[in-house]
Order: structure tokens, then C-alpha cells, then sequence
């Protein structure tokens, strides 16, 4: 029986929500820009919830930026407000379950359940953005850690010389960065336009192509490290720049060329597959839902 979910990614620009069934349909979507004051923020999503509640459906899956233990978001990431926020709790009044997972570890379970990991009992999902997203899972189960922060890319060390988070992987592989130098070496007027910046990449700009070899170096790296941890079969590249076809093949010829640069490592590991992820910026609202549904059939990921 086709049962009707509400599923919201909060994210640090736009909060994405959709309604979709337990099959992973969507019904309909939509996204309003984030408010970054609590009240305000909280009055937005009160609105959206009370909508699809009256509108009858059968659970609540949010998705949010943070460290997130059971439904109790802790610091926030990029919106920080948002710390000690707990939906089940502010929500309870509607008695239907209530489901909030972390928006890399949405991303993995996403594609694990639909997408291009889909059964993989070893995988994870990289984010690419404003930092680096990150969702793990082992042995057919979600990691969490001790304190539900398994899985932060963005705090990988990956250069001691670079001052306070320049030198971490949030700063340091961060495709928002790397997107602004290109666009400032082109002398671009918009640092931020992805676009402009991937049009002098493709075209093979000499400048535009350097930055971007040594981004895809930097994420390669931090795949070796993941594998160095865990021994995944396959990666799977999300986040905004990944509907560009050139991202997941730079990534696959820096990693290459790491190996063929180091003997042991290439002949110690065995090579991760590193894979387009197939749900691109609905990643997280699918992810969500799945979270929901583990939740409502009393299993657990």
C-alpha cells in the first residue's frame, strides 16, 4: 500500500522539500531560500509541516547539516541556530513518526537504496561543495561512531602547513573554493559562477585546468584515506559539480595517477570503483525518506 512522506533538506542556502511515496516517487516538490535566524527559520518550517500534514501524510524526514543523534540536531554545521533543535519533539502534536539524519550520511543511504550504490555492503558518498560531505557504510551498516560524527570529511587533515581549516579537507578540497580560483585566474567579475568556471575547464584553459587537476588530486587523496580506514568497493560523487562529467573522470585519473606514483599503495589496495552518484542535489530529500522509512519498519541502516 502506497503510503505519502514529507522529506526536508535544510540546507545553508535553500531548504528543499518534497512530498514522495515509500517507493521513492515524488509527488511534488518545491524549495524556499534559509532563513539564517532561528525564529524566522523555524516559522518556515512550521508552514511546510503543517501543509502536508493537513495534506495527510504519514511521516516527517528532515535531513540537516551537524552532528545529529537520534533527532536532536548538536552545532549545526554551516547554520549553527539550528543547534538543540529536535523535530520529533516540536512535531510530536501531529503523532506520526519523526525521522532527522545528517546530510552526507543522507546522501550514502540514498544512493545505497535507489541510486548507484544501491545494495553495496561497502560504499560511501562524497558531497562536493562548500566542503565535503560524507556518508559511510560498512558492512551493510550506517556508521555512526561513539558520537553519531562518523563519517566528516571535512575535518580530514590533508596539509599541516596550511593554517587553521585551509589545511582540512572542508577548506582545503572544498569545490566552492576551487570554483572562485578559477574564476578569479580567469578574471572572472562573478567568482562564484560554476559555470563560467567549468566552460574554461572543458575547453581545456590552461589556467582553468591546473586549479581543477589539483582539486581532483586533493579529493583522491581523501578517498585513499577513506580506504585506508574502511576498504570500500565503490565511492560514489555527489554535490552540485558533479553533473559535470569531467569531475568524477579528474578524480578517477588524479587517483590513478597517485597509484601509478606509488608502487606500494597500488599494489597493497585494491581500487575503490569511483562512481557518479545518481541523485545529484535530491540526494538528501531521498535520503531522509529512507532514514523514515528504516525507522517506521523498525529496522535500522
Amino acid at each position: 500500500m502506497k503510503k505519502n512522506y514529507l522529506s526536508i533538506d535544510i540546507g545553508g542556502t535553500n531548504v528543499k522539500f518534497a512530498e514522495l511515496d515509500n517507493a521513492g516517487n515524488i509527488i511534488e516538490h518545491g524549495k524556499i531560500k534559509t532563513q539564517h535566524e532561528k525564529d524566522a527559520f523555524l516559522h518556515d518550517i512550521d508552514e511546510i509541516v503543517a501543509k502536508y500534514v493537513k495534506k495527510g501524510v504519514k511521516g516527517l524526514a528532515f535531513c540537516a547539516p551537524g552532528k545529529i543523534a537520534h533527532t536532536k540536531i548538536h552545532f549545526g554545521g554551516a547554520l549553527p541556530f539550528l543547534d538543540g533543535i529536535d523535530f520529533a519533539e516540536r512535531y510530536h502534536q501531529y503523532n506520526i513518526p519523526v525521522a532527522v539524519i545528517n546530510d552526507g550520511k543522507a546522501s550514502v543511504i540514498a544512493e545505497n537504496w535507489l541510486g548507484s550504490l544501491k545494495d553495496m555492503k561497502n560504499c560511501a558518498a562524497i558531497t562536493l561543495g562548500t566542503g565535503v560531505g560524507g556518508g559511510i557504510i560498512v558492512n551493510g551498516q550506517l556508521l555512526n561512531g561513539a558520537h553519531f560524527q562518523a563519517g566528516e570529511l571535512s575535518f580530514l587533515q590533508l596539509n599541516l602547513d596550511k593554517p587553521n581549516f585551509d589545511g582540512f579537507a572542508g577548506g582545503y578540497a572544498s569545490a566552492v573554493q576551487m570554483i572562485g580560483a578559477v574564476n578569479k585566474k580567469l578574471g572572472n567579475y562573478d567568482v562564484t559562477d560554476g559555470l563560467a568556471a567549468f566552460k574554461a575547464i572543458n575547453d581545456g584553459n590552461e589556467n582553468a585546468v591546473e586549479i581543477f587537476t589539483e582539486f581532483c588530486k586533493r579529493v583522491a587523496a581523501i578517498i585513499i584515506d577513506i580506504q585506508a580506514v574502511v576498504d570500500l568497493e565503490a565511492i560514489a560523487i555527489g554535490g552540485g559539480i558533479s553533473a559535470q562529467p569531467v569531475v568524477v573522470d579528474g578524480i578517477n585519473q588524479a587517483y590513478d595517477k597517485i597509484l601509478n606514483e606509488n608502487p606500494i599503495i597500488k599494489n597493497t589496495f585494491t581500487r575503490p570503483q569511483i562512481l557518479d552518484a545518481k541523485f545529484k542535489n535530491q540526494a538528501n530529500l531521498y535520503g531522509a525518506l529512507y532514514n523514515l522509512l528504516l525507522h517506521v519498519n523498525g529496522e535500522k541502516l
